[in-house]
């Protein structure tokens, strides 16, 4: 299965999405947030099993031009999105933009892995009307946190040892929701790290944070969720 390449922009910055449907009519339409690498073989192979399951999918553009090469200089361009929360924000909202334009009509959902966890939390409290999101060792802390009502369900799927994520930030988190009155579930899995959905680094050595039960079970909660909202 092949995505096509779709053109679209945050103002003055070019970006480019991965785009993919199944055969027939889709279930729903999954906006996916990729990591701070960028969309990855390990990302696109999550979004095939999506199209394989009834999903149309739009994986979305972090950087545009400035795509990072390597882990050194995704840390750099990760930093530049996030010194600016509202600036994010903004980038952020034209890959759902983008996909309600070439899905209309179909339910809305998105999905985000690492840096892509915490794009698809910043959409919820942006207030996007999303049926659901799901994180994915996502990052949990905001510059914004939310002050209105959620329209998404939300799904955070996480490893308790992560080392990225502490559990400071993990009780903050769900006090945020709770201060909203958020329709949330927080799925922690012990001793699993950061990226425990990916099996190979992107040299294709074995990525020594893979889990392959947290993967399982976090895919399978967050299959469940869509089940349970679109029958």
């Amino acid at each position: 299965m092949e995505f096509d390449k779709v053109g679209y922009a945050d103002g003055a910055v070019e970006l480019t999405a991965l785009h993919a449907r199944p055969r027939g009519t889709p279930r729903a339409a999954v906006a996916i947030f990729p990591t701070f690498m960028n969309s990855t073989p390990g990302v696109e192979a999550k979004a095939r099993l999506l199209v394989e399951a009834g999903y149309a999918v739009l994986i979305g553009d972090f950087y545009g031009p400035e795509a990072p090469a390597d882990f050194e200089e995704a840390f750099i361009a990760m930093g530049r999105l996030r010194a600016d929360p509202q600036a994010m924000r903004n980038r952020l909202r034209a890959t759902i933009d983008l996909l309600r334009e070439l899905e209309p009509g179909l339910p809305q959902l998105a999905i985000g892995f690492c840096l892509g966890g915490m794009a698809v939390l910043e959409m919820a409290r942006d207030g996007q009307e999303l049926a659901a999101v799901v994180s994915f060792h996502g990052l949990l802390e905001t510059g914004l946190p939310a002050d209105k009502p959620i329209p998404a369900r939300i799904l955070v799927c996480h490893g308790d040892a992560d080392a990225l994520v502490p559990r400071t930030q993990v009780t903050g988190f769900w006090k945020e929701m709770d201060a909203v009155q958020a329709d949330w579930h927080f799925h922690s899995y012990s001793g699993v790290e950061h990226g425990f959905t990916n099996p190979r680094m992107l040299d294709g050595s074995p990525n020594p944070a893979y889990d392959a039960s947290a993967d399982r079970q976090s895919w399978a909660a967050m299959h469940a969720m869509f089940d349970e909202l679109l029958g």
